[in-house]
Order: structure tokens, then C-alpha cells, then sequence
């Protein structure tokens, strides 16, 4: 009810609460969630009507979700419970080929050094024709504001050098250009450079900055075609793309 009233009322919200609709039933795999962006109240309400979500996640301890563990144990929505696999999200290595329905990353993407690796490695765990619904941050509404858009070529020469996420290329500039005043979580420069340092084990730096053009660029590079992008308050940019044939 909390979800068709939603639809009613927001009219912005409509084509992904039907994109959503559309998984019903449906098995998925969340990168660094469980997200609010796919509750009952918010614009992607899959938790609502999917069959079963499982999730994957860096590390056993992270800043987001506390103290994890790998097996049952990825709790979502109201009271679900799917499989939490504890592995880097750029290599899958440990799940099936071709075994989830969809994938969703909320806030995950942008934290990631090599992100044509990781997506690579998302399209390989989906279905053919297996959706893939993507959220990342609008710098514009961020504390990344001051930095500068990352190319595409950028994001194709991580992929060719094999970056890892202990990569510290975006170190400096991120240290440069970080709006600390919209960053609740640090107070001072010192913090942010103490944090930057440590990214490895806290996974908290951006490490790429993302608009619209570049998602689309990123995944048709990556074999899925774009069903649906757009911009949601406060800060969020979406798409949605689907797998295509090898």
C-alpha cells in the first residue's frame, strides 16, 4: 500500500517503481547494500517484490554496516534474508556464472578503483537479459562538487593496467578538492588525509566522480544496453541497463 501510494503521488518516481514491479518473484545480488534506495518508500522499491537478494561485501567489519559475516546472514528489507558473500566486488570469483535475475549497487560503484572490472565481473553473474539497476552520487549535491568529472578513457586505462583498490592516484586530488562542510563524517583536513591514507581497509574514498553520460559510456563498454537513466532527490543519479548477448 505504502509503495502504491508512492506511485500515485510521485509522479518522478513512477517508471523505476514499474522497472522495479517488473523483478518480481525474481533472484537478485546487492554490492554493498542493504540500500534505503530500494526500501518501500524510495524510488527503486525491489525489496518489496523480489523472491530473494543476496549480498556482497569487501570486508567483515566496514564503516556502513558494522560487523559482518559471510553466509545467511544479508538481512533486507522487512525481515528478508538472502546469502552475504564476503569478497571484493570487482571479482565475483566465488559465485555462480549466470545465476542472478538482476544487480543492484547503491553507492557502491563509486568506491570502487576499477570499475570496468567490477561491472565486467556483474554482467558475468546475471542471466542473459539479467537487469542491472545502478545509483551513484550527483556531485553537484556532494562533497565532491569541487572535483572534475572522470573520463571515460580514464576509467578504460584502469581497466587496462589492471588498477587495485590499492590504488592512490585520486589521493591527492581528492584531498584538494573534498568539501569537508558536506562531509558529516570528518571535521578537518587532518581527518581527511588520515582517512585517504587508510583507504584500503575503509574503502571510504571516491575514487571516481560519475554524471549520466559516463554511466551510459561505462556500461554500453560493458555489454548492456540503457533502459532507463535519470536524476532522483536529494543527490542520486540512476540507470538501469540490460544484458546483452555475448
Amino acid at each position: 500500500m505504502v509503495t502504491f501510494l508512492s506511485y500515485l503521488l510521485r509522479s518522478e518516481k513512477r517508471k523505476l517503481i514499474r522497472l522495479s514491479y517488473r523483478l518480481k518473484n525474481k533472484t537478485g545480488l546487492e554490492i554493498g547494500g542493504p540500500s534505503k534506495f530500494f526500501d518501500v518508500k524510495s524510488y527503486f522499491p525491489v525489496y518489496v517484490f523480489t523472491k530473494r537478494i543476496d549480498g556482497v561485501n569487501f570486508s567483515t567489519e566496514t564503516v556502513w554496516e558494522g560487523t559482518i559475516k559471510e553466509g545467511k546472514s544479508y538481512h533486507y528489507g522487512n525481515e528478508k534474508t538472502g546469502y552475504q558473500y564476503i569478497c571484493e566486488a570487482s571479482e565475483l570469483k566465488n559465485i555462480e556464472k549466470e545465476s542472478y535475475d538482476f544487480l543492484l549497487s547503491c553507492h557502491s560503484l563509486e568506491h570502487i578503483a576499477n570499475p570496468i572490472k567490477a561491472l565486467k565481473s556483474w554482467n558475468s553473474v546475471l542471466k542473459p537479459g539479467g537487469k542491472i539497476v545502478l545509483v551513484l552520487p550527483d556531485k553537484n549535491f556532494t562533497f565532491d562538487q569541487r572535483r572534475p568529472y572522470t573520463t571515460f578513457e580514464h576509467l578504460l586505462n584502469d581497466f587496462e593496467n589492471n588498477t587495485t583498490e590499492k590504488d592512490t592516484t585520486h589521493f591527492e586530488e581528492v584531498i584538494q578538492f573534498h568539501d569537508i562542510e558536506r562531509d558529516d563524517n570528518i571535521s578537518s583536513v587532518t581527518e581527511l588525509k588520515t582517512r585517504t591514507e587508510n583507504n584500503y581497509t575503509n574503502r571510504c574514498l571516491h575514487h571516481h566522480v560519475y554524471n549520466l553520460q559516463l554511466l551510459e559510456e561505462v556500461l554500453t563498454y560493458c555489454n548492456f544496453k540503457i533502459i532507463h537513466k535519470q536524476k532522483a532527490a536529494p543527490f542520486h543519479l540512476v540507470i538501469v541497463g540490460e544484458k546483452l548477448p555475448d
